[in-house]
């Protein structure tokens, strides 16, 4: 329920870009999002049994073992685009986005509209455990959350390289990339034959 709320609460705040340091409320809202994919796939995982962690609903499927993963693979992924971003020199004027923090939400919630991940983050086992993928990503989640506590830096008027968005909703996209997988993690444990405990 108070998943749900804040879920909410992070929708229906209207959002006007404005370049320049963060606002005391899109630092409210980055920071929210961050912590609640942290703690809500700590949740998830929380006593999962191998069986549980290797189950597959189909050949083809992802098992949450191979969610986790992803997750721990890709986020160094996108993390460095953010980095790459913030290197180059700000524009002499603002970039103005394509894409809209509703969107970037929005892209968090709608499993309806999936794709095939990038090859260079598709699970290969790099990780010996669930565990260690999973300690993987807190890791680097706290140099996230450290970051958009302290930045003063324009994250508004940058554009993400190579991409649609500013900055500051490419960091948004991370954690809601993190909300896609695991409301996947959820349709596993939905699934028919998913072991039960």
């Amino acid at each position: 329920m108070l998943r749900t709320l804040l879920l909410a609460a992070l929708i229906a705040v209207p959002t006007t870009v404005v370049a320049g340091p963060l606002t005391d409320g899109e630092r409210q809202r980055l920071l929210a999002h961050l912590e609640l994919t942290e703690s809500w796939l700590a949740s998830e995982l929380a006593g999962l049994s191998p069986a549980q962690l290797a189950f597959r609903a189909s050949p083809d499927a992802w098992s949450i073992r191979d969610v986790v993963e992803h997750l721990a693979i890709a986020e160094p992924q996108y993390w460095k685009q953010l980095e790459d971003s913030m290197a180059k020199p700000l524009p002499a004027s603002a970039y103005t986005p394509q894409a809209t923090d509703a969107g970037i939400l929005w892209y968090g919630i709608d499993r309806g509209n999936r794709q095939r991940t990038g090859e260079a983050r598709v699970p290969d086992g790099r990780f010996k455990t669930a565990a260690d993928a999973h300690a993987s990503f807190v890791r680097l989640r706290a140099t996230m959350k450290a970051l958009a506590t302290s930045t003063k830096d324009d994250l508004r008027g940058r554009q993400l390289v190579d991409g649609n968005m500013d900055v500051y909703q490419w960091f948004l996209m991370i954690s809601t990339h993190a909300q896609r997988h695991i409301l996947q993690i959820r349709e596993v444990k939905a699934a028919a034959k998913y072991p039960r405990a």
